[in-house]
């Protein structure tokens, strides 16, 4: 199933191709050492982001606004100074038609594909002690999805799961998986961020449909959970946080001026709160919905 293996000769970063359309990136910290615990984060790309725009960089003139709107590269490595007793392993994963929704349109055996394209990337790290945190931004939560359905029960190697404004695909159907695998383990995390896109009008239309978008996706889900989990709400400024046991977390923003974030939820530290949220770094040194905390780690 791997092909065309490239292997980066600066930093830990090497990319191989699975099958003919996708492409995974695998960022291992240079201090990677076997007597620390480690923690491999499978990033799903948002539509139409490169791998290389979803890493982000210094801006010069004239480049791709892209590269400014997520900063997932300088956000890890933000994390990684925050847990040096850990290994933060990331995995950027990206398809050659930039949408993980369309690519499962294309792909209907989809259900099969996700799992060996997780399955590989386990063989090609090698990696024998590890947790694994499924997380992506956008469509990237089309993959997240897919794999959770493609699976009987979400595997105990799983212990964090987040939508970064990707929840879209959610149904009542996955409901059950969930409430058994966050009653599992107290080590597990489940996170969603999403903003109340449904208020927004882009070029004289909504931009999604009264139930397509996340804000009405994530209220659903928390709905489902509130069957076996008890809820607490907290409010700062405009982010509404949903929490049960801080092992559940639903960050809502409201969005009176009717804006799109988007892409803002991630940058503005959400991509870090995904990770550290339950650790004892969790709101140290950074904030999600604050500014930037990782600006000196843009490369």
């Amino acid at each position: 199933m791997i092909s065309n293996a490239i292997f980066a000769t600066q930093d830990s970063v090497f990319s191989f191709r699975f099958r003919n359309d996708v492409t995974i990136t695998a960022d291992l910290p240079a201090n990677f050492s076997s007597n620390k615990k480690t923690q491999i984060i499978l990033f799903a790309l948002p539509n139409g982001n490169s791998t290389a725009q979803t890493m982000g960089k210094k801006m010069q003139t004239g480049d791709d606004w892209h590269f400014d709107i997520q900063h997932i590269a300088a956000q890890t490595r933000f994390v990684r100074n925050e847990l040096p007793n850990e290994n933060i392993v990331l995995v950027y994963l990206e398809n050659d038609l930039k949408a993980w929704p369309q690519w499962k349109r294309v792909h209907e055996n989809y259900t099969d594909l996700i799992p060996a394209i997780v399955d590989t990337i386990q063989k090609v790290l090698s990696i024998k002690n590890y947790s694994l945190h499924l997380n992506g931004h956008s469509g990237g939560g089309a993959f997240v999805l897919g794999y959770i359905q493609s699976q009987k029960k979400i595997p105990d190697q799983i212990n964090r799961i987040s939508f970064l404004d990707s929840d879209y695909g959610y149904d009542s159907s996955f409901t059950k998986k969930f409430v058994d695998w966050i009653k599992k383990s107290r080590s597990n995390h489940l996170s969603v961020f999403a903003y109340n896109d449904s208020v927004v009008i882009y070029n004289r239309k909504p931009l999604v449909s009264p139930t397509g978008g996340t804000w009405y996706r994530s209220k659903l889900m928390m709905k489902d959970l509130s069957a076996d989990f008890s809820f607490k709400m907290t409010r700062n400024d405009s982010v509404l946080q949903y929490s049960a046991g801080n092992r559940i977390n639903f960050f809502l923003v409201d969005n009176p001026e009717k804006k799109i974030y988007h892409t803002v939820q991630v940058e503005r530290n959400g991509f870090i709160h995904s990770l550290l949220i339950g650790t004892k770094r969790e709101s140290k040194d950074y904030f999600y919905w604050g500014k930037r905390a990782y600006d000196n780690f843009i490369e």
